[in-house]
């Protein structure tokens, strides 16, 4: 189950990693300002506030992190008031040969900040599934940024929620042409605000 207190409603900027993001001021001024792994552009002209950090917790990404000795000492870390690890922790017998799941590693590692963190459950990626491929057998993989939005939405309305910094590309194994539609729809439909890209 989603615990929606975690992501009750009030404005909000979600912040992607699409280069060029020019909006330091109108980030700023959310209540709630949501960023991603590495938040590039953090401190300049994406801004320099966050209350969210969301970060991938499968993968080689954490694996670097982990081994980083002054991962806690990054700012976007240290300046977090809580995290968000989108993906749930893999029974052991399904996380070999070789490791992909580190979220047990994760935990250990934020818990000296004191600071919230929050682990998306497998019911929300299966609501994303859902969303991205309705009426299908798919198994889209959503991306973090799709999943953390949706965890937000379904927490409670986003509250002239933004959406910034979006340029649905990537990770080849990502839907982004389905991803880039629901947020589209969801803009028509008064769910949230999305802010395009800028070269």
């Amino acid at each position: 189950m989603l615990d929606r207190s975690a992501f009750a409603s009030s404005p909000v900027a979600i912040v992607g990693n699409a280069p060029g993001l020019d909006a330091a001021a109108a980030i700023d001024g959310a209540p709630r300002v949501v960023r991603f792994n590495n938040a590039p552009g953090f401190g300049g002209r994406a801004g320099s506030r966050v209350t969210h950090l969301a970060l991938v917790n499968r993968g080689g990404q954490m694996r670097e992190w982990l081994a980083d000795p002054r991962f806690l000492d990054r700012p976007v870390v240290r300046q977090a008031d809580a995290f968000i690890l989108p993906f749930p922790g893999l029974p052991a017998e399904h996380n070999r040969p070789e490791q992909v799941c580190w979220t047990r590693e994760a935990v250990a590692r934020l818990a000296p900040l004191g600071r919230p963190i929050h682990i998306l459950p497998e019911a929300l990626h299966e609501a994303a599934r859902q969303r991205l491929a309705p009426g299908t057998i798919g198994r889209p993989n959503p991306s973090t940024g799709f999943l953390v939005t949706l965890a937000f939405l379904l927490g409670g309305p986003l509250g002239h929620g933004s959406i910034y910094g979006f340029g649905f590309d990537g990770w080849p194994g990502h839907p982004w042409a389905a991803e880039r539609a629901w947020f589209r729809q969801a803009e028509a439909d008064g769910q949230l605000r999305l802010h395009p890209c800028h070269p």
